[in-house]
């Protein structure tokens, strides 16, 4: 499997709108980050997490022909509101995609795009079917475990594949879920800033969290306008901060 940073950004993207801080001045292209999510690509597969508020820009910018489904973490703006971007790709291949998510989160997306789901007009026939997470399934020849999250008072779903796991939007694992991570060698989780957050784990809090798995290779997302790449140096080994575009591969198994 071949995994991209598709972005590794906050809800507001960085640069952030009206902004003159040195992150968002900075000439850095692992600077700028569009909006959090994840592309897997397996065989002749493309599946993503989320679709971010900057959908459009990942897909134009990776060249993807397909998407063949996709997952939600949670309902936030930012992880779903380029749904709509993804007619494009029913424009030309007249498929249903699958997507998957909580209850929860199909019930907002059901309610604020309905007729990416509903049976329409002509003009609008639905572009997806919804499945509700339940318990762990296969997609494409890959085991997708769900992994629930806290995200301040409300919750959100991370996944794992086989040794990988994409832990976006949290601020606490509970123990259930962290028995689900044992064994993990590369886990991507929240680590929004460096001082405290309610709702994310700050950059400490995401490092202590992943240290309970004996993660080899810890990456954080998800990441906020007061963290400058070129920081990087502050972090401890084995732990780096992702950037948009950013690329790299594990076994199915």
């Amino acid at each position: 499997m071949l995994f991209n940073i598709l972005g590794s950004g906050t809800s507001t993207g960085v640069p952030m709108v009206g902004c003159d801080c040195p992150v968002c001045r900075s000439t850095d292209p692992r600077d700028k980050r569009t909006r959090s999510s994840l592309l897997i690509r397996h065989k002749d597969r493309n599946i993503i997490i989320d679709t971010s508020t900057d959908l459009r820009q990942h897909v134009l910018r990776e060249r993807l022909p397909r998407v063949d489904a996709v997952l939600f973490t949670h309902s936030h703006a930012d992880h779903v509101n380029g749904i709509d971007d993804l007619r494009g790709f029913h424009f030309l291949h007249q498929q249903i995609v699958p997507c998957f998510a909580s209850a929860e989160t199909l019930a907002v997306l059901r309610s604020s795009f309905h007729y990416i789901f509903d049976d329409g007009t002509p003009a609008y026939p639905p572009i997806m079917r919804a499945h509700e997470i339940t318990a762990p399934f296969n997609l494409f020849g890959i085991p997708v475990v769900p992994v629930p999250l806290e995200h301040g008072i409300t919750s959100a779903l991370g996944f794992r594949f086989g040794q990988v796991a994409y832990l976006t939007d949290c601020n606490a694992i509970p123990d259930s879920s962290l028995a689900l991570l044992k064994g993990v060698d590369i886990l991507v989780i929240d680590g929004l800033r460096w001082h405290p957050h309610p709702f994310h784990f700050n950059i400490e809090a995401a490092i202590q969290a992943a240290r309970q798995l004996n993660t080899r290779r810890i990456i954080l997302t998800h990441l906020s306008h007061s963290v400058l790449y070129s920081d990087h140096s502050r972090l401890p080994p084995g732990v780096e901060f992702a950037y948009d575009g950013m690329e790299f591969e594990a076994p199915v198994f």
